[in-house]
């Protein structure tokens, strides 16, 4: 998971929040209560507006118009995705799932989470044209509720468990977002697909030049991330992608990992994420 900061004595009190292990659950939940608020009193309706303010940006012909609750899901998420993405690669390559049977189980767990709430709906709901179609809605995990939740337990939850959560829900969420990308998108621009494609072999030539600085995987990334959201796949997906290319060891100082230290400068900005996200 990510890595723990010891606390400076130069810190403010909120740089030392931030450096708890619980600190984003503690702002995932007060977010989501202070939304549940919001949208069971005379307060719904600014909370809408808000939600749906439209935020635009433009250079040229490109134009990414989208209200602020999906700037949310598809931007600051694809930020949270990119940090998991990067803890789920460390444990792949150097962690407890560098052994392939300990992937086994949270797969089988990812699997039956997605299928067994989808049939179970399906089944309920069948004669409903309409609601028939929502037979998705129960397969996806909420990531970021579920390591919110251990992140408050903090230290007294076994690193095994977490790093199990971590990969049910992220082989879960991929699945989650395949299954919209197939069955939910009602149009895909294979061009824009054809882009990330075409971005895909430059991230691995950076990885295998032994390129640790972060500029050119973020540039690249922007690229990757304004290409997926314009196909119409989801584009969280975009962060998994680039933390799976970012290098996990400098090849001329193998007692370095540029991976790791990535995890440590994200580590403060994930709770903020954790907290916008958290939104009815």
């Amino acid at each position: 998971m990510a890595v723990k900061s010891a606390f400076r004595k130069d810190d403010s009190f909120i740089e030392q929040f931030l450096r708890l292990e619980s600190a984003g659950g503690i702002l995932l939940i007060a977010a989501a209560g202070l939304a549940i608020l919001c949208v069971n009193t005379p307060l719904s309706s600014v909370y809408k507006l808000l939600l749906d303010t439209p935020v635009e940006f433009r250079v040229g012909g490109l134009e990414i118009a989208k209200p602020l609750l999906l700037w949310i899901n598809d931007g600051l998420m694809a930020v949270f995705f990119y940090l998991i993405g990067l803890e789920l690669k460390r444990e792949l390559l150097e962690g407890e799932l560098s052994d392939p049977a300990n992937i086994i189980l949270p797969g089988v767990g990812a699997i039956g989470g997605m299928l067994v709430p989808g049939l179970i709906y399906a089944y309920f709901n069948l004669q409903d044209d309409v609601a028939i179609k929502g037979w998705a809605i129960p397969a996806a995990t909420d990531i970021a509720f579920a390591l919110g939740v251990l992140a408050l337990l903090g230290s007294r939850v076994p690193p095994s468990i977490k790093i199990f959560l971590t990969s049910l829900a992220i082989i879960d969420e991929i699945g989650a977002i395949v299954i919209i990308a197939v069955f939910y998108t009602a149009q895909i621009s294979f061009s824009a697909l054809f882009v990330v494609v075409g971005l895909l072999p430059v991230l691995y030539i950076l990885n295998r030049r032994n390129v640790t600085s972060y500029s050119p995987y973020m540039i690249i990334g922007v690229i990757v991330w304004i290409a997926m959201l314009k196909s119409g796949v989801h584009a969280t997906l975009a962060g998994v992608l680039l933390a799976f290319f970012f290098p996990i060891r400098d090849r001329k100082n193998p007692d370095h990992s540029p991976l790791e230290h990535l995890e440590h400068d994200l580590h403060g900005a994930v709770p903020i994420l954790f907290c916008q996200y958290s939104r009815l």
